[in-house]
């Protein structure tokens, strides 16, 4: 385990370190680390190590996740109200739909199948978009618009319809029968996850009022009570739907609206933790992505993640239409909207564990669509923001 870790960081920290001399995002060499260093290349890292990375991953999310809520203003969110509620779940229905429609023109599969492979695929990667979003409101690019701040927040509940839509897909191929409750279940999710992220932030707040606690501590309570939230949905899950990751947004978000001083504090000592927690993330999506699964991988593929992207993208400027935004603002946040990373690592084996016979195509389509969008995405934001946002 030891020598897993060490090997971890320091491979990690010189890819990454060489990515951004090339101008390139450090997140690349830190994925490819995890490739090499992972069991389908050079298999380096402990078993016990990546028995554990679904809960390290989940960890660097909690924390970027938490300093997104820190930064994000209510008030500037509300300037795209019916465009940031559309962002949630237009884009990936219709990129969901695109792959219903044309995988099974493109394979020998069923449509059930497809609706399997399309939720697999249709999720936005919050690790990626996240962070970056964080660093625009920050310096201040789009942030007059609230553009960084609708994209944060539709990137954080995209992830849960996705995965209620997975998990009702793979449900009626199990035989349970699509189940008409579980999609009430994403609104109800994501309500019940926000109050209890606001009362818990609201708890917080008037606890850190009342006791003098150092800020070190004050960050091991704040990861508790967030690790707490994340538990309890894992715990609720079949008998009441509870967003974790949107109670820990709205954590951050309490905190920020009535402790701004704390707030400024908390984002500058997460930011540190986040410097470790990006290498864990990264490199442990790495390593959890098939690159054996490549070996199927045609044309046919690549057509099918290109074609479902352009759709997506499609449903961002439908998204945003009617608004101020300039046509510059708007491509931006449909590219922005696009990089895969996390989810696809999380749920690609899964099908083919369970059985399902095009399993092996839909985790060779969630590897490639990682290996395709997430440099693309993040390079994309990373050097188209100066050119197409305003300061």
């Amino acid at each position: 385990m030891l020598l897993s870790l060490s090997l971890l960081l320091i491979v990690g920290f010189i890819l990454s370190s060489l990515f951004v001399r090339l101008h390139l995002p450090g997140l690349l060499g830190l994925i490819l680390t995890g490739i090499i260093l992972g069991p389908y290349v050079l298999d380096l890292l402990d078993p016990k190590l990546l028995s554990i990375s679904a809960e390290v991953r989940q960890i660097a999310l909690i924390v970027i996740l938490f300093r997104a809520g820190l930064t994000m203003n209510i008030r500037d969110l509300k300037k795209n109200g019916r465009p940031a509620i559309l962002m949630t779940f237009l884009p990936a229905t219709f990129e969901i739909v695109t792959v219903i429609l044309l995988a099974p023109l493109l394979f020998d599969i069923t449509t059930l199948e497809a609706a399997i492979l399309g939720t697999v695929l249709g999720a936005v990667s919050p690790a990626v978009v996240v962070p970056r979003m964080i660093g625009l409101i920050e310096n201040g690019y789009g942030k007059a618009k609230g553009i960084p701040q609708m994209i944060l927040a539709g990137a954080s509940v995209d992830d849960v319809f996705v995965i209620v839509l997975f998990t009702s897909f793979l449900s009626m191929f199990q035989g349970s029968g699509f189940n008409l409750l579980s999609l009430l279940s994403v609104p109800l999710s994501i309500v019940f996850g926000l109050l209890l992220g606001a009362i818990l932030g609201y708890v917080l707040v008037k606890l850190f009022k009342y006791l003098h606690i150092r800020d070190t501590m004050k960050v091991l309570l704040i990861l508790s009570v967030c690790f707490l939230m994340v538990a309890l949905e894992d715990g609720l899950k079949d008998s009441f739907p509870l967003s974790g990751l949107l109670g820990v947004m709205a954590l951050g978000g309490v905190i920020l609206k009535l402790y701004p001083l704390l707030a400024k504090r908390m984002n500058s000592k997460f930011s540190k933790v986040w410097l470790g927690s990006e290498i864990f993330l990264f490199v442990l999506v790495g390593a959890a992505t098939d690159i054996t699964a490549l070996n199927e991988a045609g044309f046919a593929v690549v057509l099918l993640i290109i074609v479902s992207l352009f759709f997506r993208m499609i449903a961002v400027f439908l998204s945003v239409s009617g608004t101020d935004l300039t046509v510059k603002e708007k491509i931006f946040t449909a590219g922005a909207y696009t990089p895969k990373a996390t989810v696809q690592a999380a749920i690609g084996s899964i099908p083919l564990a369970m059985g399902v016979p095009a399993g092996s195509l839909i985790l060779t389509v969630a590897v490639l669509s990682i290996i395709i969008t997430a440099p693309i995405g993040a390079t994309f934001i990373d050097l188209s923001h100066k050119k197409l946002l305003q300061k």
